[in-house]
């Protein structure tokens, strides 16, 4: 009896807990053949709405989150979007809440989105927290966060995950040098590619992220100074 019980709560949490994202609301469509999925700000650039996602429940596999987000956001033509915040009680904006949010969905024609040049944006993995060294400074940064560097005109920025087998990488300002995104993560034991006997250690990893992806990042993590 007592099995049968604890079986049963198992699969009720896992009922309650399941991720969900749903098209919540559709206003229009648009025929267009954009394969990105930007960040916008509708207040600062021209956007036309077109319907509206809810996420429900946390999942730490980020990819597949945005890749059923995507899909949804493409079912109606759209290639921008934006949080759309809950409200509170006494009428302010909620904080976001991983496990339950919801983004707007527009259309924005390609002059429309904002540059960013010689921005650089470093995000952290979403499993446990990571010192990395930018320049001569080391700064840790917590499970899913994020921050955000210009960079300086002659200038030379090292970023490295600091520890033997990681990482770095060298960055610096050149003209007209569009938004890079990278994310780190933590150090991992996996077996050989190859299929040979044997692991792979890394102690650290810096991963070029596409520009779709690492905008939703930015928007479900947090900013970190």
């Amino acid at each position: 009896m007592k099995k049968s019980v604890f079986l049963y709560l198992i699969m009720l949490s896992q009922i309650m807990f399941a991720q969900n994202v749903i098209l919540n609301k559709v206003s229009k469509t648009n025929s267009n053949n954009d394969k990105f999925l930007y960040k916008v700000n509708p207040e600062v650039s021209a956007s036309e709405y077109l319907g509206e996602i809810e996420v429900q429940g946390f999942s730490d596999d980020d990819v597949k989150v945005f890749g059923m987000i995507y899909k949804k956001a493409k079912e109606i033509g759209a290639n921008a979007f934006s949080i759309k915040p809950f409200e509170s009680v006494d009428g302010g904006v909620q904080k976001f809440d991983p496990a339950h949010y919801r983004l707007n969905l527009y259309y924005v024609s390609a002059d429309q989105f904002p540059k960013e040049d010689n921005i650089i944006y470093l995000i952290a993995s979403s499993y446990k927290k990571q010192t990395i060294a930018i320049n001569k400074d080391n700064r840790t940064f917590e499970p899913r966060t994020f921050t955000k560097i210009t960079l300086t005109p002659g200038e030379i920025y090292t970023v490295s995950t600091r520890k033997l087998l990681g990482s770095s990488i060298k960055l610096s300002a050149q003209e007209n040098q569009p938004v890079q995104f990278f994310q780190f993560s933590a150090f991992s034991v996996n077996s050989n590619a190859d299929g040979n006997a044997g692991i792979n250690l890394k102690s650290g990893d810096i991963t070029r992220l596409e520009q779709s992806y690492a905008q939703f990042l930015t928007t479900v993590y947090q900013y970190q100074e």
